[in-house]
């Protein structure tokens, strides 16, 4: 009996550093309690998104991002090279989820088919963690954008699947005044690329989401808002996305 106990812990010990290492990068599974907000196909396209109705937008529902045939692996994956957004005219054919969120653990996986391909992941509707191939500045892939870069070489490169995986905090407000700015930890690929960075506002202007018309973009309010994804006119697919609400009490994002 004793014997047969060790083997079985043994077996459990052996297998524990996959399970932990498996929570970031490409292709992991949502966890426990966590909202699938698109899984490949039309139908939760439709049933969870919308157009951001910005000043700028010129898309008409039904959404025209096309569903498309996964590139690299089985399955299918959405394209946010929406006619409307042709020219980079970011505001234009932007989808956000119907629903809306506070403090959250997020997956995001993306596919730049081609050369300067840009798109955006925006947390809230409000801060936009950068899609842009070809770009290592602080205006570039990965980057908390106009704020911190990211190591370009967390980067898989064109035509290959890329993952973000992203805890964030939002901004904390007492008597109606802004007292904490949102913090935000991102992996890439993996790679841990931003721990507890620390935003400061909405850039971009009113075309670019919740707040980025109000005082420059510096007067965040004490609104949730949802996850929204960036037509550009680039084709930039995307794929395996999962939300999880959570509680941070404390002003720590890490993961």
């Amino acid at each position: 009996m004793k014997s047969g106990y060790t083997a079985i812990l043994m077996m459990v010990i052996y297998f524990l550093p996959l399970n932990v290492t498996a929570q970031v990068g490409v292709g992991i599974s949502p966890p426990m309690q966590a909202e699938v907000l698109f899984d490949g196909s039309a139908e939760m396209l439709h049933e969870k998104w919308t157009y951001w109705e910005g000043p700028r937008l010129a898309a008409s529902l039904p959404i025209k991002w096309e569903i498309v045939d996964d590139p690299v692996d089985p399955g299918s994956a959405m394209s946010s090279n929406d006619p409307a957004g042709a020219g980079g005219k970011y505001g234009a054919a932007d989808i956000v989820t119907k629903e809306k969120f506070r403090d959250f653990r997020l997956h995001v996986e993306f596919l730049i088919a081609h050369e300067g391909g840009n798109s955006g992941v925006y947390l809230q509707n409000r801060y936009e963690i950068q899609v842009l191939d070809g770009d290592s500045t602080d205006h570039g892939m990965a980057a908390v954008i106009n704020e911190k870069a990211a190591p370009y070489s967390a980067y898989n490169g064109i035509g290959k699947w890329n993952a973000y995986d992203i805890q964030f905090r939002a901004a904390r407000f007492e008597n109606g005044q802004l007292s904490e700015k949102a913090l935000v930890t991102v992996y890439f690929n993996g790679q841990k690329i931003h721990e507890n960075v620390s935003i400061n506002q909405v850039w971009g202007g009113p075309n670019s989401g919740i707040d980025g018309g109000n005082d420059g973009g510096k007067g965040i309010t004490d609104v949730p808002g949802g996850l929204k994804l960036q037509a550009e006119g680039h084709e930039v697919l995307y794929r395996n996305i999962w939300i999880k609400s959570i509680e941070l009490a404390n002003a720590d994002t890490d993961f």
